[in-house]
C-alpha cells in the first residue's frame, strides 16, 4: 500500500469516528422521572426575548412533557456571568439543566477558548449537583450559513454529556422562525421544544 492511499483511509477513518461521534451525542437519551424539575438556563434565547412568557422554550416544553421547567434566562448574558449565577440556581436540585448559552460571547466576539472552559465549567457544576446536562449547540450569529461551533463538540465529547446539536442552527437559519436577526418566535421556540423532548424519556 502506498502513503498516499495509507493517508487517505487513516483520513476517511478519522472522519467517519467523528461523524459517529457526533451523531451519538445528538441522538442520546436522558432518563427523568415524571416529578422531575428542569433548569432551562443560558440567555435571551431561554428567557425569550420579546415573545409573551408562555410561549418561550421553557414554558412550551413543561406544557408538552408536564414537568416542572424553570426559565433561568438572562438576556444579554455571557458565559463568564453565566457561571457565576449558576451555583445558587442548583441549590433548587433540578434533575437536569438544559445549557444553551454562548450566543452573546460568540456576538461580541470573546475567545473562544474562555467560551470552552466556562462552558466545561459549567457542565462540572451541574454534575457536582447531581444534575444531568442537555447541552445545545450554539452558532455563529455572526455569519449566514448556520452551523453549530464546533466546540459544542468538543465540549460535550469531553464533558460526557447529551448534545442538541442542530435546532438553533436550524432555527437561526430561517427568518419565519424569529423576530428579528437572532431571537426566534413562538413556533421557532415551540421546534426547540420539541427538540429538546427528543432527548427526553420519562419513566415512573
Amino acid at each position: 500500500m502506498n502513503k498516499i492511499k495509507f493517508t487517505a483511509i487513516l483520513v476517511f477513518i478519522a472522519l467517519s469516528l467523528l461523524i459517529f461521534t457526533d451523531k451519538s451525542q445528538n441522538d442520546a437519551s436522558i432518563t427523568l422521572k415524571n416529578s422531575a424539575t428542569i433548569l432551562a438556563f443560558g440567555d435571551s434565547i431561554t428567557h425569550g426575548y420579546r415573545v409573551s412568557t408562555d410561549f418561550s422554550y421553557p414554558s412550551q416544553l413543561e406544557k408538552k412533557t408536564g414537568l416542572h421547567v424553570i426559565n433561568a434566562g438572562v438576556s444579554g448574558e455571557e458565559t463568564s456571568e453565566g457561571l457565576l449565577r449558576l451555583p445558587e440556581l442548583l441549590k433548587q436540585k433540578p434533575d437536569l439543566v438544559i445549557l444553551c448559552h454562548g450566543g452573546n460571547d460568540i456576538l461580541r466576539k470573546r475567545s473562544h477558548d474562555k467560551l470552552k472552559n466556562n462552558l466545561l465549567a459549567m457542565i462540572n457544576l451541574i454534575k457536582a449537583s447531581g444534575a444531568k446536562v442537555l447541552l445545545v449547540g450554539v452558532p455563529d450569529l455572526n455569519l449566514f450559513g448556520f452551523k453549530a461551533l464546533a466546540l459544542y463538540s468538543e465540549v460535550a465529547e469531553e464533558s460526557g454529556v447529551v448534545l442538541e446539536n442542530d435546532i438553533l442552527s436550524f432555527v437561526e437559519s430561517d427568518r419565519s422562525l424569529k423576530i428579528d436577526r437572532i431571537h426566534p418566535n413562538e413556533k421557532g421556540y415551540e421546534l426547540m421544544a420539541e427538540a429538546f423532548m427528543e432527548h427526553i424519556t420519562l419513566s415512573q
